[in-house]
């Protein structure tokens, strides 16, 4: 639970943001609750936070303070309820990406290679879609593309046909029963390999790509001229979008122009490289290990 509530990077996410006392931020991973109380200690009287998490569990973190409230919604809805809580525009954004370590270290929610669970992986307990769901009704041509689009697994193809074949014997319906499926495929870095299978179910499970990009392009719309985003993501799917956004405008290779051939670019890339946590911090916090942090400014004169 200690690594639940510690906050990655907190030096350099307080710097980056640049909060002002009466200034309005976001924490669109509220989590713990980490990072959001060293934002509300900056604060001043008239501050306000605006914190986001899907996960109910978050509840039970909520912070007590009348500048803080807490949107119990996935931050792909960000603008909408900016609106419904009066809090447009905002001065910074900080999301935290990824999954949280108490959602690892419960074993019930079946994110862990760790514990024999049931196959849930859903961050919102409300959704629809579990990660059993996705085993055992997909197609191999839908299975091979989550792993490797998702996971970036290069025998993809052949890890799904083999669930496939799996699933006709006996439905995969926990996390124990997937491993002895994949165990087979599992060549050197075990660990590595198998945080690739999870890591492509739960982003499929939770849509994870697609409510990032939907994120992303609200980010440059709610932010004042002069506000900070600040990204930090633990996998390269997630940094390469990041990066894309903020230096092209949208997510792919080329940069996004107008009718006339000009760049949009609402955002101004801050740091070139990814900040990366120090050995200290990474000794102390483990799950920072694969931190990167990305820091960009909304162009003044885009209003």
């Amino acid at each position: 639970m200690s690594s639940y509530h510690e906050p990655v990077m907190p030096v350099e996410v307080l710097e980056g943001l640049r909060i002002r006392p009466d200034g309005i931020y976001v924490d669109a991973t509220f989590g713990g609750g980490g990072h959001a109380r060293l934002m509300l200690e900056q604060l001043g009287p008239a501050g306000r936070l605006i914190a986001f998490d899907q996960d109910a569990d978050a509840r039970q973190n909520a912070i007590a303070d009348k500048r803080f409230e807490l949107v119990t919604q996935n931050f792909r809805h960000l603008k909408r309820f900016l609106r419904w809580h009066h809090a447009l525009p905002v001065d910074g954004i900080l999301a935290d990406l990824g999954i949280s370590s108490y959602q690892i270290d419960t074993p019930g929610r079946g994110f862990s290679i760790r514990y024999d669970a049931p196959l849930d992986m859903r961050m919102n307990e409300q959704g629809l879609i579990t990660a059993a769901d996705i085993v055992n009704t997909r197609s191999a041509e839908e299975l091979q593309l989550i792993f490797q689009e998702f996971g970036e697994l290069t025998n993809a193809r052949t890890l799904a046909r083999a669930i496939v074949s799996a699933r006709q014997i006996d439905p995969i319906l926990s996390t124990g029963r997937l491993l002895e499926v994949v165990a087979p495929f599992v060549k050197g870095r075990e660990n590595k390999y198998l945080a690739q299978v999870f890591q492509a179910l739960r982003i499929a499970v939770n849509d994870e790509i697609q409510a990032l990009k939907e994120f992303l392009e609200q980010t440059a719309e709610v932010l004042k001229p002069g506000g900070r985003l600040l990204v930090i993501s633990y996998h390269s799917l997630e940094d390469r979008l990041v990066k894309n956004f903020i230096r092209r405008g949208g997510f792919g290779r080329e940069t996004v122009k107008d009718f006339y051939g000009n760049p949009i670019r609402p955002l101004r890339e801050l740091n070139k490289k990814p900040i990366l946590p120090g050995p200290v911090e990474i000794e102390r916090n483990p799950r920072s290990r694969s931190a990167k942090l990305r820091i960009a400014e909304k162009i003044e004169n885009d209003a």
